[in-house]
């Protein structure tokens, strides 16, 4: 994995029932060593500015002490010499929002370890998915958190993760027992992280963050004009290693 890196790319949700509704956005999202994420010269760095406190939680300054963290609560050691790729949202002009925040993390020999699928929601909670896909990618999980307020929590999502590459092909599919499928999927092309092309790309989308938080609430308020209705929100269980 080549980091750091760009993924100019498309977001959509497609929901099939009980009341049919897409969502698709265009965006841009980042490809960043954790160890050594990218620090760009002014003015660019306020348009990519990249935070630990911003993922994770738990204790410790780096990402790396967070990540390590979270992960020995659940038996895996993180060791020093794996590296960790992140693929998230910068912060742009103070905010970021990341519904969807991937850890891909290897041995030093580059066989995989895991993957971790951080989610966020929209009320300031986060949990994650320790993930072992196999050759294709592909890994399932039951759920676990409330993310939209239009989906109980239940069901198994199936997830295809493959390492980002020259392209970037994610696909997050929640499936319940007689009910459609919800699937989003995150389709985008590789760009080098160079001034110029940061440039373009914040030319193209400088409001990135805000335009990701301001699509997810507006596709709510259309569903909730047609009809549908939200379900209960259970109290938030903080993870262990996570805070």
């Amino acid at each position: 994995m080549r980091t750091p890196a760009l993924y100019p790319c498309t977001v959509a949700h497609v929901r099939t029932g009980p009341v049919r509704h897409t969502l698709r956005h265009r965006t841009y999202m980042w490809l960043v060593d954790i160890d050594r994420p990218p620090r760009l010269a002014y003015p660019l760095r306020w348009f990519a500015h990249f935070d630990a406190r911003d993922h994770l939680g738990g204790d410790g300054t780096t990402l790396r002490e967070r990540l390590g963290a979270f992960l020995a609560a659940r038996g895996i050691d993180l060791a020093a010499t794996d590296r960790v790729a992140m693929l998230a949202h910068a912060r742009v002009l103070g905010h970021v929002f990341n519904p969807l925040t991937l850890y891909w993390c290897r041995a030093s020999d580059g066989t995989p370890r895991c993957v971790v699928a951080e989610v966020h929601n929209t009320y300031g909670e986060r949990h994650c998915y320790v993930l072992h896909p196999d050759h294709q990618g592909e890994a399932e999980v039951d759920k676990e958190f409330y993310v939209s307020p239009f989906n109980a929590v239940e069901g198994r999502y199936r997830m295809r993760l493959p390492t980002p590459g020259a392209q970037l092909r994610l696909t997050v599919r929640l499936d319940n027992p007689g009910a459609p499928p919800f699937t989003a999927t995150v389709r985008g092309e590789r760009r080098p992280a160079t001034p110029l092309a940061v440039t373009r790309t914040v030319l193209r989308h400088p409001l990135a963050t805000y335009a990701v938080s301001a699509a997810i609430r507006m596709h709510g308020i259309r569903l909730l004009l047609r009809g549908l209705r939200p379900r209960p929100r259970p109290r938030h269980q903080v993870q262990k290693g996570m805070r």
